[in-house]
């Protein structure tokens, strides 16, 4: 908000892009130079300004009602790998990375649609992916053994089973297996095979080497990727320095250079990237030169997936403390990707109680995207 009080604009200043008439801050200039690509709804909103009712209600599309640690309500992408699986056999359907995400998980739906991740590094010398290759003393045939062996135990778990448990650990066990014994889930993951000016173009760190890597999942068939990288945006202090010269720049070249690369690799159509956190931060800067939680106005930004892109769509009031225009809720963001992905937003699953609960029970496409 440029022309708002110094106390609510801060120190940074806006920049033109490659749009007429969308502006956007001085440290994302290579974002600035790709907004044809990419779009912005800068008018989103939710009330709870708690990092883990935030994250469980931007997650999942619901608003729980205490500070939770873990999914009461089944994360985005353990919904995408219920309803649609995995493009291709042999790779999971849900990744994180780099590492497993907060609320990421699968919760009612069950174990099997819980995510994959690395749990490492992918920038770091030496990135493995942990449990992707047998033990050393492990051979095929050993493998083979063990799994005659497990299915035995497994029948006798089964019959004593009145959850419904086991079921979907068989699942999981059986995925895990083929990912195990199939070079596909291993090519994927192998980084390394990438081209150094790619990896030096999305940005030596955590948060470039994962957008490179979920570029490559994506193009292999995992069907829908996680990341949270390039951590530090709780900037309650010192926000301004945190941003320039740390946060903005590392998520200003990876997003850009992902949005490019789809672009330029023919995925545009079908790969939707978007970007977004738990809530916005305080329009006044606080006593600490910092920003504290605001869940009343929030941007997300999305590139590809076949949307109407190049365009900033919604506003806020001149102190950017709620939506004036065009307010979308969780719900109205994540049925759009549901709606891009092909997959009946409204459709209910059953709880442990065999309570029917719809993927989203609030919240329509943003029109204006589609």
């Amino acid at each position: 908000k440029p022309e708002a009080p110094a106390e609510f604009r801060g120190e940074f200043r806006p920049i033109a892009t490659n749009v007429k008439g969308i502006d956007i801050g001085e440290h994302l200039p290579l974002q600035a130079k790709v907004m044809d690509k990419m779009a912005i709804v800068r008018s989103a909103y939710h009330t709870n300004a708690g990092h883990g009712m935030g994250s469980q209600w931007m997650l999942t599309g619901y608003q729980p009602t205490i500070e939770v640690s873990d999914n009461i309500y089944p994360s985005c992408g353990s919904v995408v790998a219920r309803m649609k699986g995995p493009n291709e056999p042999g790779l999971p359907a849900y990744v994180n990375l780099p590492r497993p995400l907060g609320l990421g998980k699968a919760a009612y739906l069950g174990a099997s649609y819980n995510p994959f991740s690395p749990d490492d590094d992918p920038n770091r010398d030496g990135f493995q992916v942990r449990n992707m290759k047998l033990p050393g003393r492990v051979t095929l045939e050993r493998l083979d053994r063990r799994k005659g062996l497990q299915a035995q135990i497994d029948k006798i778990r089964r019959d004593v089973d009145i959850k419904g448990d086991i079921e979907g650990l068989d699942k999981h066990y059986r995925d895990a297996m083929e990912m195990v014994t199939s070079d596909k889930a291993q090519k994927a993951f192998d980084i390394a095979k990438e081209d150094p000016k790619v990896r030096d173009n999305y940005g030596r760190h955590d948060m470039g080497q994962s957008c490179l890597l979920a570029r490559r999942l994506v193009e292999a068939g995992v069907s829908y990727v996680t990341i949270q990288a390039g951590g530090g945006w709780d900037t309650h202090g010192d926000n301004f320095k945190q941003l320039k010269d740390n946060l903005l720049p590392k998520f200003d070249r990876a997003v850009a250079a992902l949005a490019q690369d789809l672009y330029d690799r023919g995925l545009a159509s079908d790969v939707l990237v978007m970007a977004f956190g738990e809530f916005g931060r305080t329009p006044r800067i606080n006593g600490g030169a910092g920003r504290d939680h605001w869940p009343g106005a929030m941007s997300i930004l999305f590139a590809g997936g076949g949307l109407r892109m190049g365009q900033a769509i919604g506003t806020t009031d001149p102190r950017a403390e709620g939506p004036a225009t065009k307010p979308y809720s969780p719900g109205c963001v994540l049925s759009t990707m549901y709606h891009t992905l092909g997959i009946n937003y409204k459709h209910a699953f059953h709880d442990q109680a065999n309570r029917p609960l719809q993927i989203l029970n609030e919240g329509k496409p943003i029109e204006e995207l589609i």
